[in-house]
């Protein structure tokens, strides 16, 4: 029988992210990303974590994160939407369905639910722009989705 391996620190992780790199601070994107996963957002810790290992200042990390909307710089839900409201999506009912996901989910974009399931944000641009709305579910993107989708695509988020 093995013995049950402890889980790796977020330190020793972005020292091995940084020997793939030049220059340890070009390693900062997939550092932060990796924090985030740990922590499930950006708290003041993971950037001193992240500072410390790539011999940054924590305030580079989060001025880093705060560009990218990618990073969350608080708490999200245990579900995360996110409706993307570009040109193309606004053209065919992204406002619409923003708006029906704020009614369903009785929150509005920006905020996460009481309970902390879920977390609505509206994103620039999904990058799917000929299959708009374009709403990702967790990272799952969805197309094609109408304000008339919305009921059971909540529903699902509930019961899964």
């Amino acid at each position: 029988m093995r013995a049950r391996e402890q889980p790796r620190s977020l330190y020793d992780e972005i020292q091995e992210l940084r020997s793939l790199y030049p220059v340890s601070r070009s390693a900062t994107l997939p550092a932060l990303r990796l924090a985030q996963e740990r922590y499930g957002w950006l708290p003041p810790e993971a950037f001193q974590e992240v500072a410390e290992a790539l011999d940054e200042t924590p305030a580079f990390c989060e001025s880093v994160a705060s560009f990218y909307d990618m990073y969350h710089l608080k708490p999200v839900g245990r579900h995360l939407v996110e409706v993307c409201t570009n040109i193309s999506c606004a053209l065919v009912g992204a406002q619409q369905v923003l708006e029906a996901l704020e009614s369903e989910l009785g929150v509005r974009a920006g905020e996460t639910s009481d309970d902390g399931e879920v977390t609505l944000r509206t994103i620039e641009c999904a990058g799917g722009c000929g299959w708009g709305t374009v709403v990702a579910v967790d990272h799952r993107y969805r197309e094609r989705i109408q304000a008339g989708d919305v009921p059971a695509l909540v529903e699902e988020l509930r019961n899964g």
